[in-house]
């Protein structure tokens, strides 16, 4: 049984979503578009990380540089298919609070790389994406109210984000050095 705080939303008697036409393949487009921008936001903090993520003392369970790439690829796509979902239910305050709560996760996405890489804050990029973690979490149960597969997408994000938060706190505590 679904509890009544989880259960999707359904569209009012006479609204629905919006159909497939030229204009929400676009939207589509915008939305992969937005999602990308906030990498490449982080990606402009990251341009010097698989120097400084070397020097590092790593643990043995943390990934080698080239997987973070192709992982963080897959889920932006991901991310920014889910907000096209959302977007495509009827217009209200559900949906406007989901894509706030989306925009604002990308924001604290992009501004981690900023802390870690660029800045070398390991506790602010530590709280920072605890910070994250939560509004990923909000994020998907909004989604998964108005639009459950939205919010199943977002399911490997709020995963991987867990495990960086792990993996930047065991860095942060074995590079103190680097990472102060």
């Amino acid at each position: 049984m679904t509890s009544p705080s989880l259960a999707p939303s359904r569209p009012a008697a006479g609204t629905r979503r919006a159909p497939l036409s030229p204009r929400t393949w676009l939207a589509l487009a915008g939305w992969l578009l937005l999602s990308f921008a906030a990498a490449g936001i982080g990606s402009i903090a990251s341009v010097r990380a698989p120097q400084f993520y070397a020097q590092l003392v790593q643990p043995p369970w943390a990934p080698p540089p080239g997987v973070f790439g192709p992982v963080w690829s897959v889920l932006y796509t991901l991310m920014g298919i889910a907000a096209w979902m959302v977007w495509r239910e009827p217009a209200g305050t559900a949906r406007r609070q989901a894509l706030v709560l989306f925009g604002a996760q990308l924001a604290l996405n992009a501004l981690w790389s900023w802390l870690f890489f660029q800045w070398h804050r390991g506790a602010w990029a530590l709280a920072d994406i605890v910070l994250l973690g939560a509004c990923v979490a909000a994020t998907f149960v909004a989604f998964l109210r108005l639009r459950p597969l939205a919010g199943i997408l977002l399911l490997p994000y709020l995963a991987w984000i867990s495990f960086a938060a792990a993996l930047n706190y065991t860095l942060w505590q074995l590079n103190p050095a680097l990472l102060g």
